[in-house]
């Protein structure tokens, strides 16, 4: 473990101990909420010099867990200081003290606000940066900020796309289940040890008890062993001081296959507003979890089926959250690109095109596909599996199925009307239908442009189907390496699958099991706060269209 600690960072390290734990042996999640905003408020005071509140923290992804007898390290460092409020990044490591070996717990980020001393304004200094990676969080940190200051609008903007789109347990299917039994109340009362330095009721004491409720409220529906596999952002509304009653209130919003989620509500009375029953709302969250059986097999959820107003109110916003944290995965945490894991052997052309057509097969076939935006002639689904993300574009083109073919399978004519290519150039025909592809792609988020290579296998239909299909996929060619001008990045499986629906017309289905390097693309459109897919799709149609109509036999 390297223990040194950089500038403007705090370190933490911890002995996982029995009373850390929960009663499966592992460390307690919230137990581990309370060291991360611990360590986290410390950072920001290092940076400020003064007192420092939590206002919120984001999506936390939690990759494994740790056991009692382990240790775990935990980083803060501040990632950019705005006006007042600051961005201070979280890594958790665990570490096995036996072997030594360590592996990532978490990442999170959180936001801290600095309060002032008396009527002082409060300025915060900027952050210095000394390493590119320093940079690239810093770039990244006004992103989150984005998501984060928008997230209210987006959130309301899906949940009135929601009413627009077909619901699929509103048909009363068998084997699904109501939220009823799943209400949980518990109350807290705020005592000396649970405030911070500053008097007021420690942030992570508070997360501590929302987790502790939302994992009873989740054991009601799944009864097994639930864990908490990533929290929706905790935001705190207002403080709470000794002396205060704080109400928590859970109960399950929604289920996805196999995770659930939990909403909590927190509210604070001091002595008069309990009797008057009148309590302040002072935090939200939703939590995700999933669940294991006594013989650690995952556990699926049975579907929510709505039975109220409320009910469904909580199952949309469920739906329309899960969207949103979709969209934020890629501006949580920054991932280092890739080097595609295919290595091109001419000598094996044959097997690697057909494993190409038969991935893209495979993800179109493959079932829970949701769908997440609907227009006249464009329909987009998402498809989120562990942890990837998959997306599908559904287009209806006026026009017959061999010239959509024809156009969407050379990809030099990609760059017409796809936005996000620059360039797309032919690197070698290694086959009557099989071509590899350098592709230049635009720049995101300021950063330099990525590159692809790709491996592009083209398929008319069989005597018993009509589909036609062109399948991407990444390769590694030797004569096409790495450069410091690009970000080399990777498709896993993408491409289009064409159907005719009729002499003169077709539909266009567009897939994409979405990569690290691909996902800032596709973010915005996964996350509820960007149209470009709609964009590029329409603009996809009206190539199709406007080439057959003007008979460009050049382009074809």
């Amino acid at each position: 473990m390297e223990a040194t600690v950089a500038r403007g960072e705090v370190l933490m390290s911890q002995a996982i101990q029995p009373a850390h734990a929960d009663s499966r042996g592992e460390l307690s999640a919230g137990q581990l909420l309370k060291w991360m905003d611990t360590t986290a408020c410390l950072a920001a005071e290092k940076h400020a010099g003064i007192s420092c509140v939590t206002a919120s923290m984001d999506d936390i992804l939690f990759e494994d867990t740790a056991r009692i007898g382990q240790i775990i390290t935990i980083r803060a460092k501040v990632t950019r200081a705005f006006s007042t409020s600051m961005e201070i990044s979280i890594k958790v490591i665990v570490q096995d003290k036996f072997t030594g070996a360590e592996k990532l717990l978490c990442v999170a980020f959180s936001t801290f606000v600095a309060k002032p001393v008396g009527k002082e304004k409060v300025h915060l200094k900027p952050v210095p940066l000394q390493t590119e990676q320093e940079q690239v969080e810093y770039t990244l940190a006004a992103e989150r900020r984005k998501v984060r200051l928008q997230h209210e609008s987006t959130f309301n903007s899906i949940m009135k796309e929601s009413g627009r789109l077909d619901d699929p347990v509103c048909n009363n299917e068998e084997g699904t289940a109501t939220t009823m039994g799943t209400s949980v109340q518990s109350i807290e009362l705020v005592l000396p040890p649970h405030a911070n330095h500053h008097g007021n009721t420690f942030g992570g004491q508070i997360m501590a008890w929302m987790e502790t409720v939302a994992t009873i409220s989740a054991s009601r529906l799944c009864y097994g062993h639930p864990f908490l596999k990533s929290v929706d952002m905790f935001k705190f509304r207002g403080s709470s001081t000794v002396g205060d009653r704080l109400v928590f209130n859970a109960i399950v919003n929604n289920t996805f296959q196999n995770s659930v989620e939990v909403g909590v509500r927190v509210e604070a009375f001091d002595c008069q507003e309990w009797a008057e029953g009148r309590g302040r709302h002072i935090n939200s969250a939703f939590l995700i979890y999933n669940a294991v059986d006594d013989q650690e097999e995952i556990i699926t959820f049975p579907r929510i089926q709505p039975i109220s107003k409320d009910d469904l109110r909580r199952y949309q916003g469920a739906i329309a959250r899960r969207r949103i944290r979709l969209g934020r995965k890629y501006v949580i945490s920054h991932k280092k690109e890739a080097p595609p894991s295919t290595q091109w052997d001419i000598s094996k052309k044959e097997s690697l095109s057909h494993a190409n057509v038969e991935a893209l097969k495979n993800l179109a076939s493959r079932s829970g596909w949701e769908v997440t935006s609907t227009l006249e002639k464009i329909k987009i689904y998402t498809l989120e599996e562990q942890d990837a993300i998959s997306v599908k574009v559904e287009k209806r083109v006026g026009s017959p199925a061999h010239t959509a073919y024809h156009l969407l399978s050379d990809f030099t004519n990609r760059p017409l009307w796809d936005p996000h290519y620059i360039s797309c150039d032919v690197v070698d025909q290694v086959g009557e239908d099989d071509l590899i592809y350098h592709i230049i792609c635009s720049v995101v988020n300021g950063d330099k442009p990525k590159d692809i290579t790709v491996l592009v296998s083209r398929r008319k239909p069989l005597k018993d189907d009509n589909t036609y299909i062109v399948a991407v996929k990444s390769v590694s060619l030797p004569s096409i390496p790495a450069s410091a001008q690009y970000i080399r990045s990777e498709v896993i499986c993408a491409g289009f699958l064409i159907q005719a629906v009729d002499s003169s017309s077709c539909t266009v289905t567009y897939l994409n099991r979405i990569s690290d390097s691909i996902l800032p693309y596709f973010a915005g459109n996964i996350g509820g706060w960007s149209k470009s897919i709609e964009e590029a799709a329409a603009a996809c149609i009206k190539f199709i269209e406007s080439a057959a109509h003007d008979g460009l036999k050049s382009v074809l």
